[in-house]
């Protein structure tokens, strides 16, 4: 019976990383593909699997090609002021906008691998630097460290002293994998 347990989770190593992965892709792909088949060929029974992505795909990059010409930038800049004046729509759309810059933007913010050490005991955690400079809000000889969580979407913004973090040398998408990995991941 040893045996049998044994080779079963042995057997769920493989299954469950495979399995999960291709579920959430599964449903990913899925959800969006309905969204944009809706959206785009709504008016026609039209099911025709991927067409959705595909055509979600190529608006999206036909929008960022259009942004970029130069006289579209008066109008982007016209609804982005009018988005940051709108109250409740100004938090979210620039938070959103942040965090997406932060990612694919010019302006990457996770690109500072860092350690920070809390006590004297020892104790560390593994972040990115996302603002040098914090003497904006009186906070002289202070950063913002971000220190993403495990296995999740989320994590905390810690402000620290620049005298307790060490600059890490590392690849900042491997060191990122690393940190979501839980340590599991190697960092090239």
């Amino acid at each position: 019976m040893k045996t049998l347990l044994n080779y079963f989770f042995r057997g769920m190593l493989i299954i469950f990383p495979v399995g999960a992965t291709i579920y959430i892709v599964t449903i990913t792909i899925n959800w969006m593909n309905s969204i944009f088949n809706d959206l785009f060929f709504g008016w026609f029974d039209l099911n025709i699997p991927g067409l959705g992505i595909l055509t979600g795909f190529l608006s999206i990059a036909l929008v960022g090609f259009i942004f970029t010409l130069a006289f579209t930038k008066p109008v982007v800049s016209f609804f982005e002021r009018l988005l940051t004046r709108l109250p409740l729509v100004s938090i979210i759309y620039s938070s959103l906008k942040d965090l997406t810059e932060a990612f694919v933007g010019e302006k990457k913010k996770f690109n500072a691998p860092v350690k920070i050490q809390f006590t004297e005991s020892g104790l560390v955690r593994f972040g990115f630097i996302t603002q040098h400079s914090l003497s904006n809000i009186g906070l002289e000889d202070e950063v913002a460290v971000y220190c993403p969580h495990s296995y999740n979407f989320s994590g905390n913004l810690y402000i620290v002293p620049k005298d307790s973090i060490t600059p890490i040398d590392a690849d900042p998408a491997d060191f990122m994998r690393f940190i979501v990995s839980g340590g599991v991941t190697n960092i090239s």
